[in-house]
Parts: C-alpha cells; sequence; structure tokens
C-alpha cells in the first residue's frame, strides 16, 4: 500500500472540546479599537444632536405658549362670564353665597384643556355705564364732573388692607363703599364723604356713603389689574371743539349693597372671572385650546354654562387672540427654522458617509482579497454590519439618553416632551452609520479584483447615472426654488421648499467636482516651468485625489452654504429689529407726550442737551390731523396728514445718521415771517418736504394750509418716504420757525444717553411746569435700547434663534472633521510618499509645503464655491423669506416694519470659508510635522499599497 494511504496511527483523544474561532466582530473591533471609538464618537455627537433637536423644537415652542399667556395683560387673558340682571332682581340673586355657587359651577364646565386657577377667579356686580358724580365739591378741571364705576367684587378683604375708616357694609337702599388711597387723593375723598350717582327709578339720586380707604395688596395681580380703574382713577380727555379732561373713578361697594346697582342708570351686571393656567400647556395643544375657546365663547359648552347661570350669559376673552398670534408667529418661524435643520442634516450625513468611506479605503486590499478567495457579498455584508451595528446602536442609544436628559421640559419635569421623534432622529443616524460601511464595500468590491486602476477626479468619467441623478437633483432644486418664491415658506409641510438651500448647495457641488480638473490643468503647464519640484508634483499629487473626494467636497460646500445662510438670517433679523426700534423712536431716544399737543416745559432742551452722551438733540413740534387741500378740489376723498415744525440744521443731522429721508437743510429756508406776531397770510409760502402721498395730493403749487400752529401756503420742495419723527405716517414737514403758534412737543436726542439720567431730569422739569390747570405735563421717555428689546420678548424667537446658532455651530463643527477626514483617507500614501521623497533629499520644510500645496486646491475651490453658492442662495431664496415674525414680536401692521427681507452677510461669507482654507493649511502642516517624526526605513519597509 502507497504510504499515502497507509492508516495513520491512531491519537490519544482528548475529552476537551476544540477551542472555537474568536467572533468576527469581537475580533475586528479589537483589532482596531480607535476606529471603533472614533466612530463611536461620531455616532454620539450625531445621534445626540438629532435627537436634541426635536426635543428642543417642542421645548420654546412650550415656553412660547406658556410664555405668552402668563406674560400677557391680565385683561387679555381672563375669561370673563356677564349677564345683565333687571331691576326685579333682589334677594337670593344677587347673594354672595348663590354667585359663589353659580361660580364653581361654571369653572367645573370650561373644556380641556383650558384650567383656571381657584385662587384668581372672582364674582361681583358691577355698572357697565359710568354715572357721573352729581356733588358740586367732587373736582372738575375743566368743568366737566367726574364719572364713577360702582363694583361690588368678592374677595376683597382678602387683596386689600384698610389704611383708614372702616369695611363697607350698608343695604341696597343705604349703600356703602371704600375707595382706593389714590382715588382718595384724586377725587378729594375721604371716610364718611357721601357721592350722589343718579338713579333710573326716582329723581333723587343714589347716596354712596364712602367708609373707608384701602390698599391693594398688589395692584399689578388679577384682582386689580383686570379693571385699573378700581385702583387708580385716570383723568380722561374729552374731545370736542376743544379738548377738556375729567376724572374717572371706581367706587368699590359691599357684597350687601350690590343689589344698589340696579336702581342706577349704569346698566348693571353679574360678572364671574377666571384666570387661565399656562403650567400644563405644551406647543401641541394649541388646536384643542383653539377649539375648547370656540367652544366655550359660542358652542356647545357656553350653552351648559348658560343652563348652569343666565340664558343671555356671555364668555367674552382674548385669550383667543394670544393663541392665534403665537399660532401665526410659529408657522412662520417654523419652515424658517427647517431650513437649517435641512442644512445641517445633509452635513451630518455626508461625514457620516465620508467616515465609511475611509474605512473602506483602509480596509480595501483586506476585502478584495476576502473576494479573491471566494467570500461572497452578503458574507462580507454582514459581517460588515454586524461590526458597524456592534457600534452604532449603543453610541445611538447613549445620545438619546443624554438627549432626554438635557433636553427637559420648561417645568423641568420629565414628561411633557414625545419620545417618539427623538427615537427616529436617533435611529436614522444609527442606520446611516451601520449601512455606509457594508452598502459602499459591496457596491466597490462587486466583482472580485486584484488591484484597481486609477481612480481619481482627473481621469474618472462620471457615468450615465451619475449624470441621471444629477439631472433630478436639478430638477428638484429648481422646483424648489421656483415654489420657495412663489409660494414663500408659509406652507410648512412642504419640505421640498425648505431643503432648497441644500439642493443649491448639492448642485453647487456637482458643478464644482466636473469643473476641478480644469483649473489643475490650466496650472500644471505654467508650473512645470518654476524651479523646483514642489509645486509641480503638488499640482500632479491634488490631480491624482481619489474620485470619492467628491464627498469632502460636497460637506465643505453645504456646511458653507449652511453657515452663509444661518449667518444671513441671524443678521436679517438683527438688522430688522434695529430699524424697527430706530423707526419707533426716530434718535436714540425720544422725549414727548401720549397726549396730543402737550408742549415741553421751558428749558428742558437745554437740559437734555447738557447731558452726559449727548451729542445732538432736534426739537419738533408735531400737529396730526391737519386737513390737506387738494389740486382737484373738493372732488376727491378728505385726507389728512401730520404737520411737522422742525429746525432745519438739527433735524437734518438726525435724518442722515438714521437714514431716514434726509435732506439739505437749505430746502426748508425761513420766510422769517413766523412766530406769534404772524397772521394768517396766504401769500406767505413755507417750503415743505411731504411723503410721497401727500405731494401727490398737494401738487407742485402753493396750496393753503389752515392748522392750529398757523394758517399759511405750502409748497412741496421735496419728497422722502420717511422721517425721523414719525414712525408710519403721511407728513408735512416745515420749518418750525415759520409757524404761528411755535411750541416744541418732542425732543429727539441722539447720542448713548444714560436713561435713568435722562428720565430724572425729564421728571424735574414736568414737576416745575405746571400748566394752568394745575396739572403737570405728562411726558414720555422712550430709548431706542428699550424698544428694541420689545421685539425679543418671545422664547419662540429666542429658541429659534438659538435653534439657528446651534446649526451654524454644528455645522462648523462636521466641516471640521470632513476637512480631518479627507486628510486621513490619504494619509497614509501621503507618509509613504514622503518617506520616499525624503531618501531622495527632499527636506522637511518641502515636505510640508507639498502637503500644504496638495490640501489646498480643494479646500481653495470649496471655499470658493462656498462663498459663491452661499451668496447666490441669498438673493435666489430671499423673495420667500420674510423674517418678520422671527425678528417681531408683533404682528405685521403692528410695528414700524411691514416687512424684515432676507439679506446677504459679508461675514457670514467670508470667515466660515477662510476659516476653511487656514484649517485644511494647519492640519496638512501638522501632518507633515507628524510624518517627519517617524523613520523613512520603517515606512518603506511597512510596503507599497499599490
Amino acid at each position: 500500500m502507497p504510504a499515502a494511504r497507509r492508516k495513520a496511527p491512531d491519537m490519544p483523544r482528548s475529552d476537551k472540546p476544540a477551542r472555537a474561532v474568536a467572533p468576527w466582530v469581537r475580533t475586528r473591533l479589537r483589532t482596531a479599537p480607535w476606529a471603533a471609538a472614533s466612530l463611536a464618537l461620531l455616532v454620539l455627537v450625531t445621534a445626540y444632536l438629532a435627537a436634541a433637536l426635536p426635543r428642543a423644537v417642542d421645548r420654546y415652542e412650550t415656553e412660547g405658549l406658556r410664555d405668552g399667556v402668563r406674560t400677557a395683560a391680565p385683561r387679555n387673558t381672563v375669561l370673563e362670564l356677564t349677564y345683565t340682571i333687571p331691576v326685579s332682581e333682589h334677594g337670593p340673586g344677587l347673594a354672595p353665597g348663590f354667585l359663589q355657587g353659580q361660580r364653581e359651577a361654571v369653572r367645573a364646565l370650561f373644556p380641556a384643556p383650558i384650567l383656571t386657577d381657584p385662587e384668581h377667579s372672582f364674582h361681583g356686580v358691577r355698572t357697565v355705564k359710568r354715572l357721573t358724580g352729581t356733588d358740586p365739591w367732587l373736582p372738575a378741571p375743566d368743568g366737566v364732573p367726574p364719572e364713577f364705576l360702582l363694583s361690588a367684587p368678592s374677595a376683597l378683604t382678602e387683596n386689600a388692607k384698610l389704611r383708614e375708616g372702616r369695611p363697607a357694609a350698608g343695604t341696597a337702599d343705604a349703600p356703602e363703599a371704600v375707595v382706593t388711597a389714590k382715588t382718595a387723593e384724586s377725587l378729594h375723598l375721604r371716610p364718611g364723604s357721601v357721592v350722589h350717582v343718579p338713579s333710573k327709578l326716582s329723581v333723587v339720586p343714589i347716596a354712596v356713603t364712602v367708609t373707608g380707604i384701602v390698599e391693594p395688596r398688589a395692584p399689578e395681580s388679577p384682582y386689580w389689574a383686570v379693571e385699573p380703574l378700581l385702583h387708580t382713577p385716570a383723568l380722561t380727555p374729552l374731545i370736542g371743539d376743544e379738548i377738556k379732561y375729567y376724572w374717572q373713578a371706581a367706587l368699590i361697594l359691599s357684597p350687601t349693597s350690590a343689589p344698589a346697582v340696579l336702581s342706577t342708570t349704569g346698566a348693571p351686571e353679574v360678572f364671574f372671572r377666571y384666570m387661565p393656567e399656562a403650567g400644563h400647556l405644551t406647543g401641541r395643544d394649541i388646536d384643542r385650546l383653539d377649539a375648547a375657546l370656540d367652544s366655550a365663547t359660542g358652542g356647545p359648552d357656553l350653552v351648559k354654562m348658560r343652563k348652569t347661570v343666565k340664558a343671555n350669559a356671555a364668555l367674552a376673552t382674548q385669550l383667543d387672540e394670544i393663541v392665534g398670534s403665537y399660532r401665526s408667529m410659529r408657522e412662520a418661524i417654523d419652515p424658517v427654522v427647517a431650513v437649517a435643520v435641512f442644512g445641517i442634516g445633509a452635513v451630518a450625513a455626508v461625514v457620516l458617509a465620508m467616515t465609511g468611506g475611509l474605512f473602506v479605503a483602509r480596509r480595501d486590499s483586506e476585502l478584495s482579497l476576502l473576494r479573491s478567495r471566494g467570500a461572497s457579498l452578503t458574507g462580507i455584508g454582514l459581517r460588515l454590519l454586524g461590526e458597524t451595528s456592534a457600534v452604532a446602536v449603543p453610541a445611538a442609544a447613549l445620545a438619546l439618553g443624554l438627549a432626554v436628559a438635557t433636553v427637559r421640559p420648561p417645568d423641568g419635569g420629565s414628561g411633557g416632551i414625545p419620545l417618539g421623534p427623538s427615537v427616529l432622529a436617533a435611529a436614522l443616524v444609527a442606520l446611516l452609520a451601520m449601512l455606509v460601511l457594508p452598502v459602499r464595500a459591496v457596491v466597490l468590491h462587486r466583482r472580485p479584483r486584484l488591484h484597481g486602476g486609477r481612480d481619481d477626479l482627473l481621469t474618472a468619467r462620471p457615468s450615465r447615472r451619475r449624470t441621471v441623478l444629477e439631472l433630478t437633483l436639478l430638477v428638484l432644486a429648481v422646483g424648489a426654488v421656483v415654489s420657495l418664491r412663489l409660494r414663500g415658506t408659509g406652507d410648512s409641510g412642504d419640505h421640498l421648499v425648505s431643503a432648497a438651500p441644500v439642493l443649491v448647495g448639492l448642485i453647487a457641488a456637482m458643478v464644482l467636482v466636473r469643473v476641478y480638473p480644469l483649473p489643475l490643468r490650466w496650472l500644471a503647464r505654467p508650473a512645470r516651468r518654476l524651479r523646483g519640484a514642489v509645486g509641480p508634483l503638488a499640482l500632479a499629487r491634488a490631480g491624482r485625489a481619489p474620485s470619492s473626494g467628491t464627498l469632502p467636497l460636497l460637506a465643505l460646500v453645504l456646511a458653507l452654504t449652511t453657515a452663509a445662510f444661518g449667518g444671513s438670517v441671524l443678521a436679517g433679523v438683527a438688522d430688522a429689529r434695529d430699524r424697527a426700534a430706530l423707526l419707533a423712536t426716530g434718535a436714540d431716544a425720544r422725549i414727548g407726550s401720549p397726549i396730543e399737543w402737550t408742549p415741553l416745559p421751558a428749558g428742558l432742551t437745554e437740559s437734555v442737551r447738557g447731558l452726559k452722551g449727548v451729542r445732538d438733540v432736534a426739537a419738533v413740534q408735531s400737529e396730526y390731523g391737519v386737513s390737506l387741500p387738494s389740486t382737484q378740489g373738493t372732488a376727491v376723498q378728505p385726507m389728512s396728514a401730520a404737520l411737522v415744525g422742525v429746525e432745519p440744521a438739527s433735524y437734518t443731522r438726525l435724518a442722515q445718521r438714521t437714514g431716514f429721508g434726509p435732506f439739505p437743510a437749505g430746502l426748508l429756508a425761513s420766510t422769517g415771517r413766523g412766530g406769534e406776531d404772524a397772521v394768517a397770510d396766504t401769500e406767505r409760502v413755507l417750503p415743505a418736504i411731504a411723503s410721497p402721498s401727500v405731494a401727490e395730493r398737494l401738487g407742485k403749487g402753493p396750496m393753503d394750509i389752515i392748522a392750529a400752529a398757523g394758517v399759511f401756503r405750502v409748497k412741496v420742495v421735496a419728497v422722502r418716504s420717511t422721517t425721523p419723527a414719525l414712525d408710519d405716517a403721511d407728513f408735512l414737514l416745515v420749518n418750525g420757525a415759520d409757524l404761528t403758534h411755535r411750541a416744541d412737543t418732542s425732543l429727539l436726542v441722539t447720542g448713548p444717553v444714560d436713561g435713568a439720567a435722562l428720565r430724572a431730569v425729564v421728571k424735574a422739569k414736568s414737576a416745575q411746569a405746571k400748566s394752568a390747570r394745575g396739572k403737570s405735563s405728562s411726558l414720555v421717555v422712550k430709548l431706542r435700547s428699550e424698544e428694541r428689546a420689545t421685539y425679543v420678548d418671545s422664547p419662540l424667537q429666542s429658541g429659534a434663534e438659538q435653534i439657528y446658532l446651534g446649526a451654524i455651530g454644528a455645522g462648523a463643527a462636521f466641516a471640521v472633521v470632513a476637512v480631518l477626514l479627507s486628510l486621513l483617507q490619504s494619509a497614509p500614501e501621503r507618509t509613504t510618499l514622503l518617506a520616499r521623497l525624503r531618501t531622495m533629499g527632499l527636506t522637511r520644510k518641502q515636505a510640508r509645503r507639498l502637503l500644504g500645496l496638495e490640501a489646498l486646491p480643494q479646500a481653495v475651490l470649496a471655499a470658493l464655491g462656498g462663498i459663491l453658492v452661499g451668496w447666490a442662495t441669498v438673493p435666489l431664496l430671499a423673495p420667500g423669506i420674510d423674517l418678520f415674525r422671527l425678528a417681531l414680536a408683533t404682528a405685521p401692521g403692528f410695528a414700524p416694519l411691514d416687512s424684515a427681507p432676507l439679506r446677504a452677510d459679508p461675514w457670514s461669507l467670508l470667515l466660515p470659508a477662510l476659516a476653511v482654507v487656514v484649517l485644511t493649511a494647519l492640519a496638512a502642516a501638522g501632518q507633515a510635522w507628524w510624518a517627519g517624526r517617524r523613520s523613512s526605513i520603517k515606512e518603506l519597509r511597512a510596503g507599497d499599497a499599490r
């Protein structure tokens, strides 16, 4: 028998089982721990951002709704149920206990999610119409007697403390009341005073005895703030041929005196007031809250309330307007925020794809060897999927836990924010990180291969599939841009519109990849004539960059586009707020009275001009509602405008600084015939600057003007659309020295003046200057900085801005990662190349220059592409994006600005692009320094990758 067929001798058997081969995943993770840790860190950060985003959006939307309800004036949020009562209603119908029972029964009928605060729920009886006080001793500034509100609210002792006298008691026939200290001081009331008001049952007036003076415990609480007249009297103007002032005040009746209001002419009614709670509301309750308010104010729930109280009961509230304002602001802000979300999401996806490409490039020889030895694509893909799953899934789970732990609901609790969107976002990141490596490896190694051919940007030819894909993306980008320009961002569900900047950046990156070889070819020829080999070699190496370099270029262009667009949004928001605040004040500070035709105290201008920080002061006289004649006679509709008298020198300086209708001071040259001695002279023609509509009405010839400031003729010498004295109104600007009745009504102050010092001076001058009526002039100081702060009073605005800032920061971080990944992918080949060149005499300085020049072309191309795309994207999409609601808290029509257009911000375009170039140069220099420290012989012994 041949030796090969001889039976082998029996070997001793072992009872121990054979040792199993180590699992593939564990072996790979132990072999390359740093690669696994890097992937885990990248997935952790990306998944955390993705999971935290929906929670952050939900948080600031919830904060915005709650803040809108909490910070609104109580008179706007109160839910007030009222019903009129007949004269015959006496006895139990107005008893305090009976009304309290009705109040609690109604409070239980409010539909969810409306909840009311039991501590701020009140009821009572009051007069709707004011009652004239007939006593001659009551103060009457202009001969007009005061008017009183009679109200019998509940829980007076809990909300006020007695300062003087005794609490009110009384009956329906002998009513008693208390008044607040401010009412007593202004109306000359004291304990024992008797105020008579008209009765509708008799010619004998009703006598109300004042028994005490109270002080509100918390004047800002809903008990007093819903009806401010209860605690503070008001000096009200009576508009007629002459403005006259009279007092309005409140007499607070005791509950036992409440039936007395039935005998008055004040249209008595019963009221129940409920203050809504906001701590339980979330941004997702907006639809339910709208439906509940509709039902309570005019639906089935109102019917239930009427059955509980009276059939004529009505529920009134302005809470629906607050909710509507919140909804409109959210609907305007969400699409703008979605643009940033799509941008940073696209950059993150590209960076994850680059990570998979780096791993595939590093393991190309290993996978090629496996395929050449018969490994199936399915087996390779499943093994690689197991590797990435073991890293990505735990990292994404940890990121989800961190997002839930760090981004909490506004109240700090664990609930309130749905977990579903965050889980879905983290799962998508994990899924992308898991699939990138196996999918790219399977696609690349569809066929076994020993060596790959040249695969660089200069020789690569785009396939038909790539061309079709690029054309498809181009069509989508054009459609998104056209849709955005036509419809704007109003449709929050149209994600294609929100992705328009990303699509534009994607198309631009693909175009840059196609044209990338051209400048390299153009520079290669003249570079050959240079002395030394570093320049030509660097350009040749840049051209030999692998075709997978599309991803780094795409990541950088998208990151720069996102940063440019986000920076432009933030710059546009800041500009809109600055301009709106300047329009509202006209200068850095404005001093004037809310009451028309209130002259400034004597010496105020000089005192303000002497304050520290004041650079200039412009005195202005304004008269509103001046009737304007027309060149077409009386056939046209009447029109009025504001007549503004100014001192041309100071006012034109102000107009030039603000940019609101500047003009040469010589246009308003004085006629020299103004002042108190001027007469109504129709031959006196004043040069005037008018708004466009006023100029069109007056025409080019002189027209007669009849105003309280004088009678004269004006001729329009210039047209301006804006002027500092008025925010948004038609105006006629003339030289104040030519007016017959000269009286400055406001001051426009320029300079960083201290608001406290300015208010102190104004208060002191107002106290000194008493008018003939025995009261000081009521002047208000409005600062531009304070006015600007009022435009950012909603967490919805600040939250959206933080999202944009976070998107810009995250985009910058992902751009850094893209640069580093791009350099790491070619690091082994570069290190080997430097080792070879060092053996041929290349110095360390030349090595640093070589790597820097090799990396810069792509970085410079990405920077230029990012600048151009960002610059083109902003004006391309600007017509469809209005930043008004993001910039200003008020609704359109209630702010000085009508719109806040998007504009390109130069700093947002240039700084990120320069940062990319500098970062690439520093990274290349660091790589050259590290390669120079290693031994050339060691690198050469490691073998050539080719």
